[in-house]
C-alpha cells in the first residue's frame, strides 16, 4: 500500500515528459541548424552571390568566345584579295600597295601581309614579323582530304570550357562546404557546446546533420548553377551546346551528391581530430588535395581519353572526368553506372571511417589526436 503513491507518481511524471527524439529527428534538427546559420551568414550569402555572378558571366563569355572564334588579321593588297576570299578565320584589310601591308606588319597591326609573288607555286607570299603564322599558311598548303570514322562534333575551346565548368564548380562547392564542416566541428569542441548536443542526441546524429545540411545547401547550389548555364546558354544563341549538356549536366549532379557526401564525412572526421582553428589545415590538407587533383588533372588532360578514361572510375575524380566523357561522346551507356557503383561503394566505406574518427577524437582536448589513435575505440 505504502509504494502504490509512489507509484502512480512516477508513472504520471514518465507520461508527462516528452519523448526523446529519434535518430532522424535529431538528424534533421542539426541539418536544420546548419542551414538555418549558413543562412544567416552574411558572408556566405555575399560570397555565394559573387560566384553565381562570375559563373553568369563565365558562361555568356564562354558562349560567344565559343561561337566567335578569334580571327587572324592580315593585309592584302587589290591584286591577293581575292585569293583570300572566302578563307575562314582571317580579319582582311586591303591597302594600296605591298609597302602599305608591309608598314601594317611592322607597327604590328595585322599579324601577316598576303603579297604578289610570282615565284612561288601558289603565286602569293607570307610577310610576317618575328615568327611564321603557321595557321595562315595552312590555309595556303595543299594537303589530302580527311575522313574521320569517329568525329567528334566539340570544338577544342568548347571541350576545354566544359572542363573548367564541371571542375570548378566541383572544386568551389565541395572545399567551400568541406572546410565548412570541418571549421564547426572545432568551433563547437572549442566552445564546449558539442558536450551539450551530445548530451542531448547520438553524436553520429551530430555528425549525419552535419553532412545533410550542408549537402543539401551544396545540391541547392549546384541546381542554381545549372539554371544559370541554360540562361547564359540561351542568351549566347547556343542552344546546341545546352542540348549536349543536357544529360551530362544530371550524371554530374548524381556523382557530385555521393562525391560531396563522401568529402563531407572525411572533413567532419578531419574537423574532431584538432581542438584549434589554426590546425584545421594539418587535417584537411589531404582531402583538400583530393579534390584540388581532378579539377588540375580534368584541365590539363581534357583532350587525353585515356587518362580521361581511368580518372572516371577513381572516385574522387568521377564526379568530374565521367560528365565530361559523357559530353565528348566518349564513355559507353553503362560505364557511369559503374563508376557510380563504385563511387557509391567508397562513399560508404569513408561515412564508416569518418565516423568512426568523428566518434572517438570529438571529445578529446588539447593537442592533435593522431589518425591511428582516432581510428582506435
Amino acid at each position: 500500500m505504502s509504494t502504490s503513491p509512489s507509484t502512480t507518481v512516477v508513472t504520471a511524471a514518465s507520461a508527462s515528459a516528452p519523448g526523446t527524439p529519434s535518430f532522424a529527428q535529431s538528424a534533421w534538427l542539426v541539418a536544420e541548424r546548419e542551414i538555418g546559420s549558413k543562412l544567416r551568414s552574411k558572408a556566405f550569402v555575399i560570397s555565394t552571390l559573387i560566384m553565381l555572378v562570375l559563373a553568369l558571366a563565365g558562361v555568356i563569355w564562354g558562349g560567344f568566345a565559343a561561337a566567335n572564334p578569334s580571327r587572324t588579321p592580315v593585309a592584302v593588297t587589290g591584286q591577293t584579295a581575292s585569293i583570300v576570299q572566302g578563307q575562314k578565320g582571317l580579319t582582311v584589310t586591303t591597302v594600296a600597295d605591298d609597302d602599305a601591308a608591309i608598314a601594317l606588319v611592322r607597327s604590328g597591326k595585322v599579324d601577316a601581309a598576303i603579297l604578289p609573288d610570282a615565284t612561288s607555286p601558289v603565286h602569293v607570299k607570307i610577310v610576317a614579323k618575328d615568327k611564321t603564322p603557321t595557321e595562315l599558311v595552312a590555309q595556303f598548303s595543299a594537303a589530302p582530304s580527311v575522313e574521320l570514322l569517329d568525329a567528334n562534333p566539340q570544338d577544342a575551346l568548347l571541350r576545354y570550357l566544359v572542363a573548367i565548368g564541371f571542375g570548378v564548380v566541383f572544386l568551389f562547392a565541395a572545399s567551400l562546404f568541406g572546410s565548412t564542416i570541418a571549421q564547426s566541428v572545432v568551433e563547437e569542441k572549442q566552445t564546449r557546446i558539442v558536450e551539450i548536443l551530445i548530451s542531448a542526441i547520438p553524436v553520429r546524429a551530430l555528425l549525419a546533420g552535419k553532412v545533410i545540411g550542408n549537402t543539401i545547401l551544396a545540391m541547392a547550389q549546384i541546381i542554381v548553377l545549372v539554371a544559370i548555364a541554360i540562361i547564359g546558354l540561351g542568351v549566347t544563341g547556343r542552344g546546341d551546346v545546352l542540348g549536349g549538356l543536357g544529360g551530362p549536366m544530371v550524371w554530374f549532379a548524381i556523382f557530385f551528391l555521393f562525391g560531396f557526401v563522401l568529402l563531407a564525412s572525411l572533413f567532419a572526421g578531419a574537423g574532431a581530430m584538432v581542438s584549434r582553428q589554426e590546425d584545421i589545415g594539418s587535417t584537411t590538407m589531404p582531402i583538400t588535395m583530393l579534390i584540388l587533383a581532378p579539377y588540375v588533372m580534368v584541365i590539363i588532360f581534357n583532350d587525353n581519353p585515356v587518362v580521361l578514361t581511368v580518372m572516371s572510375y577513381v572516385p574522387f575524380s568521377a564526379p568530374v572526368a565521367m560528365p565530361l566523357r559523357l559530353y565528348l561522346g566518349e564513355a559507353m551507356w553503362w560505364e557511369p553506372l559503374v563508376s557510380l557503383v563504385i563511387l557509391v561503394a567508397t562513399c560508404a566505406a569513408a561515412i564508416v571511417v569518418g565516423s568512426k574518427i568523428y566518434s572517438n577524437a570529438l571529445l578529446r582536448m588539447g593537442a592533435r589526436v593522431t589518425l591511428a589513435e582516432a581510428l582506435k575505440a
